[in-house]
Protein backbone atom coordinates (compact mmCIF):
# COMPACT_ATOMS: atom_id res chain seq x y z
CA UNK A 1 0.00 0.00 0.00
CA UNK A 2 3.40 10.25 0.40
CA UNK A 3 5.48 14.02 1.76
CA UNK A 4 6.15 17.53 1.00
CA UNK A 5 6.20 21.31 1.15
CA UNK A 6 3.36 24.34 0.22
CA UNK A 7 5.26 27.02 -1.70
CA UNK A 8 2.33 29.59 -2.75
CA UNK A 9 -0.56 27.56 -1.25
CA UNK A 10 -2.54 29.38 1.27
CA UNK A 11 -4.52 26.97 3.73
CA UNK A 12 -8.07 28.28 2.73
CA UNK A 13 -6.70 27.34 -1.00
CA UNK A 14 -5.76 24.18 0.02
CA UNK A 15 -9.29 23.58 1.89
CA UNK A 16 -11.37 24.35 -1.13
CA UNK A 17 -9.38 22.48 -3.29
CA UNK A 18 -9.38 19.19 -1.10
CA UNK A 19 -13.39 19.67 0.03
CA UNK A 20 -12.73 20.29 3.26
CA UNK A 21 -13.71 22.93 5.55
CA UNK A 22 -11.37 26.20 6.06
CA UNK A 23 -11.02 25.19 9.48
CA UNK A 24 -9.81 21.87 8.65
CA UNK A 25 -7.25 23.17 5.89
CA UNK A 26 -4.58 22.84 8.95
CA UNK A 27 -4.63 19.23 9.30
CA UNK A 28 -2.06 18.25 6.86
CA UNK A 29 0.48 20.72 6.97
CA UNK A 30 3.91 20.68 5.65
CA UNK A 31 5.95 19.77 9.01
CA UNK A 32 4.35 16.25 8.36
CA UNK A 33 1.82 16.49 11.70
CA UNK A 34 -0.76 13.49 11.26
CA UNK A 35 -4.08 14.23 9.58
CA UNK A 36 -7.08 14.66 11.54
CA UNK A 37 -9.74 14.77 8.67
CA UNK A 38 -11.59 12.46 7.18
CA UNK A 39 -9.14 10.56 4.71
CA UNK A 40 -10.02 10.82 1.13
CA UNK A 41 -7.00 8.97 -0.93
CA UNK A 42 -6.38 7.25 -3.62
CA UNK A 43 -3.53 4.78 -5.14
CA UNK A 44 -1.51 4.97 -7.84
CA UNK A 45 0.46 1.74 -8.73
CA UNK A 46 3.56 2.07 -10.90
CA UNK A 47 4.17 -1.80 -11.14
CA UNK A 48 3.68 -3.16 -14.30
CA UNK A 49 2.97 0.70 -14.94
CA UNK A 50 -0.55 -0.11 -14.33
CA UNK A 51 -1.16 3.79 -13.67
CA UNK A 52 1.65 5.38 -14.19
CA UNK A 53 3.67 6.20 -16.50
CA UNK A 54 1.09 5.00 -18.77
CA UNK A 55 4.09 3.24 -20.70
CA UNK A 56 8.20 2.85 -20.00
CA UNK A 57 10.37 4.95 -22.26
CA UNK A 58 8.35 8.58 -22.42
CA UNK A 59 10.58 11.36 -21.84
CA UNK A 60 10.86 13.03 -18.51
CA UNK A 61 8.83 15.36 -19.41
CA UNK A 62 5.81 13.25 -20.49
CA UNK A 63 6.32 11.03 -17.38
CA UNK A 64 5.92 14.52 -14.94
CA UNK A 65 2.78 15.54 -16.79
CA UNK A 66 1.39 12.50 -16.51
CA UNK A 67 2.01 12.47 -12.59
CA UNK A 68 0.71 16.12 -12.32
CA UNK A 69 -2.59 14.85 -14.01
CA UNK A 70 -3.16 12.23 -11.44
CA UNK A 71 -2.48 14.95 -8.76
CA UNK A 72 -4.98 17.51 -10.38
CA UNK A 73 -7.42 14.63 -10.75
CA UNK A 74 -7.17 13.96 -7.01
CA UNK A 75 -8.03 17.98 -5.99
CA UNK A 76 -10.73 17.47 -8.65
CA UNK A 77 -12.47 14.95 -6.71
CA UNK A 78 -12.21 16.36 -3.96
CA UNK A 79 -9.54 13.67 -2.54
CA UNK A 80 -7.09 14.96 0.23
CA UNK A 81 -4.12 12.23 -0.14
CA UNK A 82 -2.39 10.01 -3.10
CA UNK A 83 -0.77 6.99 -2.59
CA UNK A 84 2.01 6.44 -4.73
CA UNK A 85 4.76 3.94 -5.37
CA UNK A 86 7.43 4.62 -5.29
CA UNK A 87 9.33 1.02 -5.30
CA UNK A 88 7.18 -1.63 -6.78
CA UNK A 89 10.05 -4.28 -7.40
CA UNK A 90 13.01 -3.66 -5.03
CA UNK A 91 14.08 -0.58 -7.04
CA UNK A 92 13.53 3.03 -6.97
CA UNK A 93 11.48 5.93 -8.29
CA UNK A 94 13.93 8.47 -6.62
CA UNK A 95 17.71 7.93 -6.93
CA UNK A 96 18.34 5.74 -4.04
CA UNK A 97 21.42 4.82 -2.35
CA UNK A 98 20.49 1.26 -2.28
CA UNK A 99 18.58 0.06 -5.34
CA UNK A 100 18.46 0.77 -9.08
CA UNK A 101 16.02 3.27 -10.92
CA UNK A 102 12.46 1.12 -11.67
CA UNK A 103 12.72 0.15 -15.17
CA UNK A 104 8.23 1.52 -15.07
CA UNK A 105 10.37 4.66 -15.82
CA UNK A 106 12.64 4.01 -19.13
CA UNK A 107 12.11 0.45 -19.61
CA UNK A 108 15.36 -0.48 -18.56
CA UNK A 109 16.10 -0.94 -14.67
CA UNK A 110 18.84 1.13 -13.32
CA UNK A 111 18.62 3.74 -15.88
CA UNK A 112 18.24 7.75 -15.17
CA UNK A 113 15.40 9.12 -16.52
CA UNK A 114 16.62 12.51 -15.96
CA UNK A 115 14.40 13.51 -13.10
CA UNK A 116 13.12 12.67 -9.82
CA UNK A 117 10.25 11.33 -9.70
CA UNK A 118 9.39 11.37 -5.54
CA UNK A 119 10.68 14.27 -5.18
CA UNK A 120 8.15 15.80 -7.31
CA UNK A 121 5.35 14.28 -6.49
CA UNK A 122 6.09 15.25 -3.10
CA UNK A 123 6.11 18.92 -4.09
CA UNK A 124 3.65 18.98 -6.66
CA UNK A 125 1.09 17.13 -4.26
CA UNK A 126 2.01 19.43 -1.17
CA UNK A 127 1.47 22.61 -3.66
CA UNK A 128 -1.99 21.19 -4.23
CA UNK A 129 -2.92 20.80 -0.27
CA UNK A 130 -2.74 16.95 -1.15
CA UNK A 131 -0.79 14.72 1.20
CA UNK A 132 1.44 11.94 -0.65
CA UNK A 133 2.17 8.80 1.10
CA UNK A 134 5.26 6.87 -0.20
CA UNK A 135 3.86 3.03 -1.36
CA UNK A 136 6.73 0.13 -0.67
CA UNK A 137 6.46 -3.23 -1.55
CA UNK A 138 8.86 -4.95 0.98
CA UNK A 139 9.81 -8.15 -0.65
CA UNK A 140 8.66 -8.23 -4.42
CA UNK A 141 11.81 -8.20 -6.34
CA UNK A 142 10.62 -9.32 -10.01
CA UNK A 143 7.68 -10.46 -11.94
CA UNK A 144 9.64 -13.22 -13.35
CA UNK A 145 12.38 -15.76 -12.07
CA UNK A 146 15.20 -14.93 -13.91
CA UNK A 147 18.19 -13.22 -11.50
CA UNK A 148 20.24 -11.96 -15.04
CA UNK A 149 17.33 -9.54 -15.84
CA UNK A 150 17.96 -7.72 -13.32
CA UNK A 151 20.09 -4.36 -13.10
CA UNK A 152 23.78 -5.75 -12.46
CA UNK A 153 23.99 -3.72 -9.56
CA UNK A 154 20.75 -5.09 -8.11
CA UNK A 155 21.15 -5.94 -4.62
CA UNK A 156 19.54 -9.68 -5.25
CA UNK A 157 21.87 -10.14 -7.94
CA UNK A 158 24.92 -9.33 -6.05
CA UNK A 159 22.91 -11.66 -2.57
CA UNK A 160 21.51 -14.27 -5.43
CA UNK A 161 21.06 -16.53 -1.81
CA UNK A 162 18.36 -13.49 -0.43
CA UNK A 163 15.87 -14.37 -3.52
CA UNK A 164 13.22 -17.32 -3.41
CA UNK A 165 11.27 -17.92 -6.76
CA UNK A 166 7.87 -18.54 -6.28
CA UNK A 167 5.00 -18.89 -8.50
CA UNK A 168 6.86 -16.77 -11.38
CA UNK A 169 8.41 -14.59 -9.52
CA UNK A 170 11.10 -13.56 -7.31
CA UNK A 171 11.17 -12.77 -3.33
CA UNK A 172 13.33 -11.73 -0.99
CA UNK A 173 13.43 -14.44 1.93
CA UNK A 174 11.79 -12.22 5.10
CA UNK A 175 13.50 -15.35 6.86
CA UNK A 176 16.85 -13.81 6.66
CA UNK A 177 17.66 -10.76 9.04
CA UNK A 178 19.99 -9.23 6.40
CA UNK A 179 17.06 -9.10 4.13
CA UNK A 180 14.52 -7.43 7.05
CA UNK A 181 17.52 -4.99 7.49
CA UNK A 182 18.52 -4.63 4.07
CA UNK A 183 14.74 -3.52 2.83
CA UNK A 184 14.30 -1.46 6.13
CA UNK A 185 17.55 0.41 4.75
CA UNK A 186 16.27 0.47 1.30
CA UNK A 187 12.96 2.42 2.21
CA UNK A 188 14.12 4.38 4.82
CA UNK A 189 16.71 5.77 1.99
CA UNK A 190 13.56 7.73 0.85
CA UNK A 191 12.20 8.79 4.36
CA UNK A 192 15.51 10.52 4.83
CA UNK A 193 15.61 12.41 1.93
CA UNK A 194 11.87 13.73 1.43
CA UNK A 195 9.09 15.09 3.88
CA UNK A 196 6.95 12.49 2.88
CA UNK A 197 3.56 12.15 4.98
CA UNK A 198 3.30 8.80 5.26
CA UNK A 199 5.17 4.94 4.94
CA UNK A 200 2.61 3.00 3.45
CA UNK A 201 3.11 -0.90 2.96
CA UNK A 202 0.41 -3.01 0.76
CA UNK A 203 -0.95 -6.30 1.18
CA UNK A 204 2.47 -8.20 0.12
CA UNK A 205 4.62 -9.76 2.38
CA UNK A 206 4.85 -13.51 2.20
CA UNK A 207 3.38 -14.08 -1.32
CA UNK A 208 0.24 -15.16 -1.63
CA UNK A 209 -0.19 -19.13 -1.74
CA UNK A 210 0.00 -20.67 -5.04
CA UNK A 211 -1.34 -24.28 -6.05
CA UNK A 212 1.02 -27.01 -5.94
CA UNK A 213 4.29 -25.11 -5.00
CA UNK A 214 6.39 -24.24 -1.70
CA UNK A 215 8.23 -20.79 -0.64
CA UNK A 216 11.03 -22.37 -0.39
CA UNK A 217 13.22 -20.76 2.86
CA UNK A 218 13.88 -24.52 4.13
CA UNK A 219 17.58 -23.02 4.64
CA UNK A 220 16.60 -20.12 6.50
CA UNK A 221 13.88 -22.34 8.88
CA UNK A 222 16.39 -24.70 9.32
CA UNK A 223 19.37 -21.54 10.43
CA UNK A 224 16.63 -19.60 12.19
CA UNK A 225 13.70 -21.26 13.54
CA UNK A 226 14.36 -23.60 16.33
CA UNK A 227 12.59 -21.78 19.06
CA UNK A 228 9.36 -21.62 16.85
CA UNK A 229 6.52 -24.34 17.22
CA UNK A 230 6.40 -24.19 13.61
CA UNK A 231 7.04 -22.80 10.53
CA UNK A 232 3.84 -20.66 10.05
CA UNK A 233 4.84 -19.47 13.51
CA UNK A 234 8.30 -18.44 12.49
CA UNK A 235 7.16 -16.56 9.36
CA UNK A 236 4.95 -14.45 11.30
CA UNK A 237 7.67 -13.36 13.42
CA UNK A 238 9.72 -12.68 10.79
CA UNK A 239 6.58 -10.22 9.57
CA UNK A 240 5.83 -8.63 12.92
CA UNK A 241 9.96 -8.10 13.02
CA UNK A 242 10.04 -5.98 10.16
CA UNK A 243 6.56 -4.12 10.90
CA UNK A 244 7.94 -3.54 14.41
CA UNK A 245 11.25 -2.59 13.54
CA UNK A 246 9.94 -0.19 10.20
CA UNK A 247 7.54 1.31 12.80
CA UNK A 248 10.06 2.35 14.98
CA UNK A 249 13.10 3.51 12.49
CA UNK A 250 10.17 5.51 10.76
CA UNK A 251 9.46 7.35 13.88
CA UNK A 252 13.18 7.66 14.51
CA UNK A 253 13.89 9.50 11.07
CA UNK A 254 10.65 11.58 10.70
CA UNK A 255 8.65 11.69 13.80
CA UNK A 256 5.48 12.95 12.52
CA UNK A 257 5.16 10.32 9.69
CA UNK A 258 2.63 8.29 9.68
CA UNK A 259 3.20 4.58 9.22
CA UNK A 260 0.12 3.02 7.45
CA UNK A 261 -0.56 -0.62 6.07
CA UNK A 262 -2.99 -2.06 3.41
CA UNK A 263 -3.74 -5.64 3.98
CA UNK A 264 -5.92 -7.81 2.57
CA UNK A 265 -9.34 -7.38 3.78
CA UNK A 266 -9.91 -10.83 5.79
CA UNK A 267 -8.30 -11.35 8.77
CA UNK A 268 -8.85 -15.03 9.81
CA UNK A 269 -12.52 -16.49 9.40
CA UNK A 270 -14.39 -16.94 12.59
CA UNK A 271 -14.14 -20.88 11.37
CA UNK A 272 -10.58 -21.08 11.84
CA UNK A 273 -10.56 -18.57 14.70
CA UNK A 274 -13.93 -17.46 16.94
CA UNK A 275 -11.77 -13.72 16.82
CA UNK A 276 -12.26 -13.93 13.01
CA UNK A 277 -14.67 -12.17 11.07
CA UNK A 278 -17.70 -13.73 9.48
CA UNK A 279 -16.50 -14.34 6.38
CA UNK A 280 -15.65 -17.85 3.95
CA UNK A 281 -12.37 -15.85 2.61
CA UNK A 282 -10.36 -18.15 0.48
CA UNK A 283 -7.20 -16.23 1.64
CA UNK A 284 -6.76 -15.44 5.31
CA UNK A 285 -3.63 -13.28 6.21
CA UNK A 286 -3.07 -14.50 9.47
CA UNK A 287 -2.37 -18.18 7.94
CA UNK A 288 -1.62 -17.46 4.49
CA UNK A 289 0.55 -14.36 4.16
CA UNK A 290 1.94 -14.91 7.77
CA UNK A 291 0.48 -11.32 8.52
CA UNK A 292 -0.74 -10.75 12.28
CA UNK A 293 -2.79 -7.73 11.04
CA UNK A 294 -4.81 -7.86 14.03
CA UNK A 295 -2.46 -7.50 16.16
CA UNK A 296 -0.41 -4.48 14.33
CA UNK A 297 -3.52 -2.99 15.56
CA UNK A 298 -3.43 -3.60 19.16
CA UNK A 299 -0.32 -3.60 19.61
CA UNK A 300 -0.62 0.46 18.02
CA UNK A 301 2.49 -0.54 15.57
CA UNK A 302 0.87 1.30 12.73
CA UNK A 303 -0.54 5.03 12.63
CA UNK A 304 -3.56 3.77 10.42
CA UNK A 305 -4.88 0.41 8.89
CA UNK A 306 -6.57 0.28 5.56
CA UNK A 307 -7.74 -3.19 5.11
CA UNK A 308 -8.61 -3.48 1.32
CA UNK A 309 -12.19 -4.46 1.26
CA UNK A 310 -12.72 -4.97 -2.03
CA UNK A 311 -16.34 -7.20 -2.12
CA UNK A 312 -19.82 -5.84 -2.50
CA UNK A 313 -22.85 -4.99 0.49
CA UNK A 314 -23.96 -8.89 0.89
CA UNK A 315 -21.03 -10.90 -1.04
CA UNK A 316 -21.68 -14.27 0.71
CA UNK A 317 -17.75 -15.12 1.10
CA UNK A 318 -16.86 -11.54 2.55
CA UNK A 319 -19.78 -9.24 3.12
CA UNK A 320 -18.42 -5.50 3.39
CA UNK A 321 -21.03 -5.00 5.91
CA UNK A 322 -19.75 -7.92 7.94
CA UNK A 323 -15.98 -7.04 7.98
CA UNK A 324 -16.38 -3.03 8.20
CA UNK A 325 -18.08 -3.64 11.91
CA UNK A 326 -15.56 -6.42 12.50
CA UNK A 327 -12.24 -3.82 11.68
CA UNK A 328 -14.10 -0.97 13.85
CA UNK A 329 -14.22 -4.00 16.77
CA UNK A 330 -10.38 -4.25 15.87
CA UNK A 331 -9.60 -0.86 16.04
CA UNK A 332 -11.93 0.47 18.90
CA UNK A 333 -9.74 1.54 21.82
CA UNK A 334 -6.29 2.03 19.92
CA UNK A 335 -5.91 5.09 18.53
CA UNK A 336 -5.40 3.48 15.54
CA UNK A 337 -7.18 4.71 12.07
CA UNK A 338 -9.56 2.73 10.31
CA UNK A 339 -9.10 3.21 6.71
CA UNK A 340 -11.40 1.29 4.17
CA UNK A 341 -9.79 0.71 1.20
CA UNK A 342 -12.33 0.73 -1.69
CA UNK A 343 -12.79 -1.68 -5.13
CA UNK A 344 -13.21 1.18 -7.57
CA UNK A 345 -11.59 -0.65 -10.44
CA UNK A 346 -14.05 -3.40 -10.11
CA UNK A 347 -16.89 -0.60 -10.91
CA UNK A 348 -18.65 -1.57 -14.55
CA UNK A 349 -16.10 -4.20 -15.07
CA UNK A 350 -18.40 -6.83 -16.57
CA UNK A 351 -16.79 -10.13 -15.10
CA UNK A 352 -17.47 -8.34 -11.64
CA UNK A 353 -21.08 -9.34 -10.00
CA UNK A 354 -24.09 -7.58 -10.37
CA UNK A 355 -23.40 -5.25 -7.52
CA UNK A 356 -20.82 -3.66 -9.46
CA UNK A 357 -22.48 -2.87 -12.22
CA UNK A 358 -24.66 0.02 -10.03
CA UNK A 359 -22.72 3.19 -10.49
CA UNK A 360 -24.23 3.76 -6.60
CA UNK A 361 -22.83 0.56 -4.86
CA UNK A 362 -19.62 2.61 -4.05
CA UNK A 363 -21.19 5.28 -2.57
CA UNK A 364 -23.61 3.32 -0.50
CA UNK A 365 -20.43 1.91 1.03
CA UNK A 366 -19.28 4.99 2.48
CA UNK A 367 -23.39 5.50 3.61
CA UNK A 368 -22.50 2.28 5.36
CA UNK A 369 -19.70 3.65 7.57
CA UNK A 370 -21.19 6.36 8.52
CA UNK A 371 -22.56 4.54 11.35
CA UNK A 372 -19.31 3.40 12.41
CA UNK A 373 -17.28 6.37 14.07
CA UNK A 374 -14.17 4.08 13.71
CA UNK A 375 -14.04 4.36 10.26
CA UNK A 376 -12.23 7.75 9.39
CA UNK A 377 -12.10 7.78 5.46
CA UNK A 378 -11.74 5.45 2.28
CA UNK A 379 -9.04 4.92 -0.09
CA UNK A 380 -9.46 3.96 -3.83
CA UNK A 381 -7.99 1.87 -5.93
CA UNK A 382 -6.59 2.93 -8.06
CA UNK A 383 -5.53 6.29 -10.04
CA UNK A 384 -6.78 5.32 -13.76
CA UNK A 385 -10.20 4.32 -12.28
CA UNK A 386 -10.61 7.71 -10.68
CA UNK A 387 -9.93 9.85 -13.66
CA UNK A 388 -11.77 7.42 -16.20
CA UNK A 389 -14.64 6.71 -13.75
CA UNK A 390 -16.02 3.78 -16.08
CA UNK A 391 -20.03 3.87 -14.85
CA UNK A 392 -19.75 7.09 -13.19
CA UNK A 393 -19.19 5.65 -9.59
CA UNK A 394 -16.13 8.37 -8.26
CA UNK A 395 -18.75 10.74 -9.48
CA UNK A 396 -21.48 9.10 -7.39
CA UNK A 397 -19.26 8.86 -4.45
CA UNK A 398 -18.17 12.80 -5.04
CA UNK A 399 -21.52 14.03 -5.62
CA UNK A 400 -23.01 12.33 -2.41
CA UNK A 401 -19.99 12.25 -0.03
CA UNK A 402 -17.53 14.53 -1.13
Amino acid sequence: MRHLSRRGFTAAAAAVLTGLAAGDAAAAPSDGTPVTHEMRGMWIATVANRDWPSKPGLSAAEQRAELVAHLDTAVSRRLNTVILQVRPTADALWPSSYEPWSAVLTGVQGQDPGWDPLGTAVEEAHRRGLELHAWFNPYRVANHTDLTRLAPTHPARRNPGWAVPYGGKLYYNPGLPEVRDFVQDAMLDAVRKYAVDAVHWDDYFYPYPVAGQSFDDDAAYEEYGGDFADRAAWRRDNTDRLVRGMATRVKALRPMAQFGISPFGVWRNAATDPLGSDTRAGVQTYDDLHADTRMWVRKRWVDYICPQLYWNLGFPAADYAKLVPWWSDVVRGTGVRLYAGEALYKAGDPAQPAAWQDPAELSRHLTFTERFPQVRGHVFFSGTEVGADRIGAMARVVGDHY
